[in-house]
Order: structure tokens, then C-alpha cells, then sequence
């Protein structure tokens, strides 16, 4: 089912791993890229659950659009344990116009498909998406 806008469909696995990261925690984060020339959504790289905040940014690349998904888990200031999905729209300054477009007229519909999303992050850069920020957002 492509998108009307952008004309992007989702690839299954992307729905699939997505329930994998929030039923069971099967991953820390997914990181999601378009394929233009399929025109459609699909996994780029699956991060473990050992995995942390570090390696998630890193995987992202410096100079190119990505969605992705990162399952966070905070203390509460009762102490208790608990986790938040966020969903992040990374489109860095230095990425193409065209790409940027792309991502931006896909992100809703790509988002809707993943049923279970706690909070959203647009970031152009990796301050506007620092742990400071996943702990001021997941309360």
C-alpha cells in the first residue's frame, strides 16, 4: 500500500521488527531507511538489547535522512523502572534537499504503521536528540 503523498510504501519487516522491539524487547532500536529507487521503507540496521544510546547514534549516518526507533529506559523519580518508545526523524543539515523531502511527506504515514509509538523526536542534529532530551520527554 504505497503512500498517496510520497508514493512510499512499508516493507512487512518493518512492522514486524517494530512488534518484535515493543512486545518483546527483542532490540534496543531499529533504524529505518526509504530505498528510493524501491520506493519503500525498510530496516537498516537492528540494534540488541545489550546495545545502548551510543551505538544507536552512531548508526545513524551523518549526512543522510533516517527514521528510527529507540525503546529508552529511565528510573522514574519514584524509582520505578520503566521504558518509552521514541520515534526519531533524523535529517541532518548536511543531508539533500530531496532527501529531506522525501522523509518529511513519508514520516506520518510510516509512523502510523508503527502501532505503539510513546513519543516523537525530529532531529537535525545529535544535540536536538541527546539522552538529556530522551529523559526530558519520557516523563
Amino acid at each position: 500500500m504505497a503512500n498517496a503523498a510520497s508514493g512510499m510504501a512499508v516493507h512487512d519487516d518493518c512492522k514486524l521488527k517494530f512488534l518484535e522491539l515493543k512486545a518483546k524487547r527483542t532490540y534496543r532500536f531499529i533504524v529505518f531507511k526509504i530505498e528510493e529507487k524501491q520506493k519503500q521503507v525498510v530496516v537498516e540496521k537492528l540494534g540488541e538489547p545489550a546495545k545502548g544510546y551510543d551505538d544507536f547514534t552512531a548508526s545513524l549516518p551523518a549526512d543522510e535522512c533516517r527514521y528510527a526507533v529507540y525503546d529508552f529506559d529511565f528510573v522514574t523519580e519514584e524509582n520505578c523502572q520503566k521504558s518509552r518508545i521514541f520515534f526519531i526523524a533524523w535529517s541532518p543539515d548536511t543531508s539533500r534537499v530531496r532527501s529531506k523531502m522525501i522523509y518529511a511527506s513519508s514520516k506520518d504515514r510510516f509512523k502510523r504503521e508503527l502501532d505503539g509509538i510513546q513519543v516523537e523526536l525530529q532531529a537535525t542534529d545529535p544535540t536536538e536528540m541527546g539522552l538529556d532530551v530522551f529523559k526530558s520527554r519520557a516523563n
